[in-house]
């Protein structure tokens, strides 16, 4: 019976130290948090605080709740505020929204407000094409490879950038919103995109056999077609059949018309509002710290590789970055731009700040990590595109805070947009596109150096959405 009972205990002693090997949580470790949790005499008021109340209800501070001043010392000129509802498509909001503003600025009185919808069909078709492109060119590499991997667990999405914007109006064309509106599910993305998600996939794998079957290119592509035909049907269905002429009458910012009806197509709409090429006209910079700085990148397969341009940025520091915002804001014209906006972002008042919530003294801890350092383990980068549109000038010829354009509707915030202090825009804010002119000679050197190339992976690279 005693030899029963010690040859059990020490199976349990065994398996207790086989739990813990190789970095499990052994029981003295366990112990010790106890006592340290204990030991705090207001762990329990907390918890019964944090048991009834939002976190972030109880980090609100309150020295920094106060009124906000609303006050811009520049500011461009205001536009009507989109909605892009349960979607990803900030980015294309954001673009359209400066090219409306482009074109309000130039026709003085008229105004115009571009289909979202049209634009995000062709997306989604091109978007379909670098996925099934990509696993033909890849089809040789074993399905876990990086790269195949990175195909089949995103083939299509929402997120993008303002190079996408310029790639597919300059190639498609552009409509008015009352020409092709919204759809359901322009509107709510979610279930479209899983559904073609998986149809992709099922393509992908059809695709893999055949080049590992020695088939034609040809027939390859064959195949290939007949896919983005079924995508470019499920696209028809769900977002509309894109518009291929239209007529329309440009009305002034209280909707009265100041033109004549005329017939147009997207493409001569694209170039009466637009007025010519895009691309080549700006560059994209971000602040990137675990980068060095005045140098050019350039991010792979990018979602507009095939049937347009890759992701191309000069990485500079923020304080060049604001001196190219505030030249461009300075002359009327708004910016996108792109941040981490859900960090210390006060949502009732449309406000972002780095003093916001107090979430150290909650926890009894600090959060100490640097940008590059958030960026580098994922807790940072940039979420969600926005159009600057203010900055206020201290008396000491710097900037104080910042205001964008937000795509979550005129209802949100401060009356549709977002003010951030400067010290949160510094931390929090990644890229900015930029018309050439109001860039240095040697800025636009250092932009046209040859780009190192870096992975679609990358933490800071993921798209706007």
């Amino acid at each position: 019976m005693r030899k029963t009972v010690i040859l059990a205990a020490l199976a349990m002693t065994l398996t207790a130290m086989a739990q813990t090997a190789g970095g499990g949580i052994s029981e003295q470790m366990l112990q010790q948090m106890e006592r340290q949790y204990a030991a705090q005499p207001t762990n329990k008021a907390l918890r019964n605080a944090i048991a009834s109340n939002a976190i972030d209800n109880l980090t609100k501070n309150q020295d920094n709740a106060g009124a906000l001043d609303t006050y811009f010392s520049i500011e461009t000129k205001k536009q009507s505020i989109h909605d892009q509802k349960s979607s990803g498509r900030c980015w294309m909001f954001s673009g359209l929204n400066v090219l409306r503003a482009n074109f309000a600025q130039r026709s003085d009185s008229l105004t115009v407000e571009y289909s979202q919808a049209y634009l995000f069909f062709y997306d989604q078709l091109e978007k379909a094409n670098l996925f099934l492109q990509g696993i033909i060119d890849t089809a040789r590499e074993p399905i876990d490879a990086q790269r195949v991997q990175f195909f089949f667990h995103y083939p299509i999405g929402d997120g993008g950038t303002f190079c996408g914007v310029a790639d597919l109006a300059e190639k498609y064309g552009l409509v008015p919103m009352s020409v092709q509106p919204e759809t359901f599910s322009a509107e709510s993305t979610s279930r479209m995109a899983a559904i073609m998600k998986s149809k992709l996939r099922e393509y992908g794998l059809q695709l893999r056999k055949m080049v590992a079957d020695g088939k034609k290119t040809a027939d390859i592509q064959k195949v290939k077609t007949e896919a983005l035909a079924q995508i470019y049907g499920m696209l028809c269905l769900t977002l509309g059949e894109p518009v291929k002429e239209f007529t329309y009458a440009f009305k002034d910012k209280n909707g009265k018309q100041q033109t004549p009806a005329k017939r147009y197509t997207p493409k001569s709409f694209y170039e009466e509002t637009v007025g010519g090429p895009l691309n080549g006209t700006f560059i994209m910079v971000m602040n990137d710290p675990r980068r060095p700085y005045y140098k050019t990148f350039e991010v792979e397969y990018d979602r507009h590789t095939y049937d347009g341009h890759n992701w191309k940025y000069l990485n500079l520091p923020m304080d060049d970055i604001e001196q190219l915002a505030i030249a461009s804001l300075k002359d009327g014209r708004k910016l996108y731009s792109s941040y981490d906006v859900g960090k210390q972002l006060d949502r009732k008042r449309g406000y972002a700040d780095t003093e916001n919530y107090d979430y150290g003294s909650l926890f009894g801890t600090t959060f100490g990590m640097t940008k590059a350092e958030r960026i580098s383990t994922f807790d940072s980068g940039s979420t969600h595109a926005m159009t600057l549109t203010a900055v206020d000038i201290d008396p000491n010829g710097n900037a104080a805070k910042w205001k964008v354009e937000n795509s979550w509707g005129a209802t949100w915030g401060q009356q549709g947009c977002l003010i951030m202090s400067d010290r949160w825009f510094r931390e929090y804010m990644f890229r900015l596109v930029v018309n050439k002119k109001y860039v240095s000679d040697k800025l636009l050197k250092d932009y046209e150096q040859k780009p190192t190339m870096v992975m679609p992976e990358d933490p800071l690279f993921q798209e706007d959405n």
